[in-house]
């Protein structure tokens, strides 16, 4: 796949995108989010791929926002529009098969922010910022900013960060759960690439049950999402995984899992 605004390699089972548009801090238009749109839908049906990192070009910015330029003269139905666009994106991500990994190199702010917030894990680089400015602008978060954010950091931090529209740091961010851990910027993708293959190296449908319960669990009532927990786990043992994971934990040696 070629893309105008996004690099992709993949890499013994790992796909790294990267959002290329450095001059303008990797803001999202209509055209990233598209591009964004057609390599997910492609990686997420991918045999080759296990696990997804999401980034940035350049040291400043992982998506400093989206594209205001592109923004300022929509009306009422094309904005609405761009949002589906947006949340159509941020859907792929959350409830592909695969798990996504943010690399947040520098400012992830409104779309940035809701981006990342899109994915399973959020690793940050020390000169991180997050934040949702938007009523700064007149406008509210339009990809889901207003609803993943209390989600994962609880309604009373969402509502400061979504009221003030306050830039928090790195340190901040994993202070309240924002982010999963944080490292110099230099170590950022290496270290990304530890934790992605650190996940490769798990039962791959246990890895792909284990996302989908936590993704659609949380949207239930706890009686009905441990029920579903519950389903999935005794789907798994009718798998090969199942079988070969726990002999060879009884034969104490690693497991080969062929992900059926």
């Amino acid at each position: 796949m070629e893309f105008e605004s996004l690099l992709l390699e993949i890499a013994e089972g790992i796909a790294t995108v990267t959002i290329n548009r450095p001059k303008a801090l990797n803001a999202m238009n209509a055209a990233v989010l598209g591009e964004l749109e057609c390599a997910f839908t492609a990686l997420n049906s991918n045999p080759e791929v296990g696990c997804i990192i999401l980034t940035g070009s350049g040291e400043k910015a992982f998506v400093a926002g989206a594209d205001i330029s592109a923004m300022a003269p929509l009306d009422a139905v094309t904005a609405r529009d761009f949002a589906l666009l947006g949340h159509r994106v941020m859907q792929l991500i959350e409830k592909g098969p695969k798990p996504v990994i943010a690399a947040v190199n520098g400012f992830a702010l409104g779309g940035g922010c809701e981006l990342a917030m899109g994915c399973d894990l959020r690793i940050a680089s020390d000169n991180a910022k997050f934040g949702q400015p938007e009523v700064n602008l007149g406008v509210i978060p339009g990809f889901g900013g207003t609803q993943r954010l209390p989600r994962l950091i609880g309604k009373g931090r969402a509502m400061e960060l979504v009221l003030t529209g306050d830039m928090i740091d790195a340190q901040e961010a994993l202070r309240i759960g924002l982010v999963n851990k944080v490292y110099p910027l230099a170590e950022l993708l290496g270290e990304t690439k530890k934790v992605a293959k650190k996940i490769l190296s798990k039962g791959p449908l246990a890895v792909r049950l284990s996302k989908e319960a936590i993704c659609n669990g949380v949207e239930m009532d706890l009686d009905r999402a441990c029920g579903y927990e519950a389903d999935l786990f005794g789907f798994c043992f009718a798998t090969a995984d199942q079988k070969e994971g726990m002999q060879a934990f009884l034969e104490k040696r690693p497991a080969k899992f062929t992900g059926r």
